[in-house]
């Protein structure tokens, strides 16, 4: 008997669980870096990283129609300039603008290659379940589902809109809200144990974590997702 017999729509995390298969944002951007020949430390790196995301949380540098590559650009040069300032990078070897547009343009084709598969896995869950995105986003979600052509949710809940972010668990009754059903009917896919499985579990949803390459040190309860996976593929052998 399946864990989610009872199950009649589905919760979708976007940010790492989708675009990325598992794979933390931090992981996929210093691949770039590397990839792009870009000499930094990985613990500067990671200090960049946290503040270009505090930067784009409390500064609208991000418009509700910019792609997900237009957001790539701007994130990599806050986190290059960032560098370059702090001298953690000797910026005189090369040109940060040029080298920013290069780590973008890798990151974005990652993106693509990744919703080759995912995107066909989430097209053949919606045409047997409702879907809902709920997403710790900066305003223009629902321009980057466009893009990717990705428009298969009944409805999105994106914490620059709603005013509530992840771990919070009002962003996933949000959800469950927006699906119109009780949590134990409704299944929390996400990357993160903290912001996704946890909080979603202690609503009484049914959970799937998509367990990958993590930003470190989240402690973790393996007993409490319903269903531990390890890429989004192997959803198809869990809904349908």
């Amino acid at each position: 008997m399946s864990l989610f017999q009872d199950i009649k729509g589905i919760i979708f995390d976007y940010g790492g669980t989708i675009d990325t298969d598992s794979v933390h944002w931090s992981e996929v951007l210093w691949r770039a870096y590397r990839e792009c020949g870009f000499a930094v430390d990985k613990n500067d790196f990671r200090e960049a990283y946290v503040h270009a995301e505090r930067t784009l949380a409390c500064q609208p540098l991000i418009r509700p129609d910019h792609n997900m590559l237009d957001l790539l650009r701007i994130k990599v040069d806050i986190e290059t300039r960032f560098l370059m300032e702090n001298h953690r990078w000797n910026g005189e070897k090369f040109n940060r603008k040029a080298l920013s547009e290069a780590i973008a343009g890798n990151c974005y084709d990652y993106v693509l290659h990744t919703l080759e598969t995912s995107r066909e896995v989430i097209r053949e869950l919606a045409a047997r379940y409702p879907l809902v995105l709920v997403s710790n986003f900066y305003g223009n979600i629902n321009a980057i589902l466009k893009d990717f052509r990705l428009e298969y949710f009944q409805d999105v809940i994106e914490s620059a809109v709603v005013g509530v972010r992840k771990p919070d668990p009002r962003i996933f009754q949000l959800g469950v809200d927006a699906l119109g059903l009780e949590p134990q009917q409704v299944a929390v896919v996400g990357d993160s144990f903290t912001k996704d499985i946890a909080p979603a579990a202690s609503l009484g949803c049914k959970t799937v974590w998509v367990r990958g390459i993590g930003w470190g040190g989240e402690k973790v309860d393996e007993a409490l997702p319903t269903a531990i996976i390890s890429h989004l593929s192997e959803l198809t052998t869990i809904f349908i």
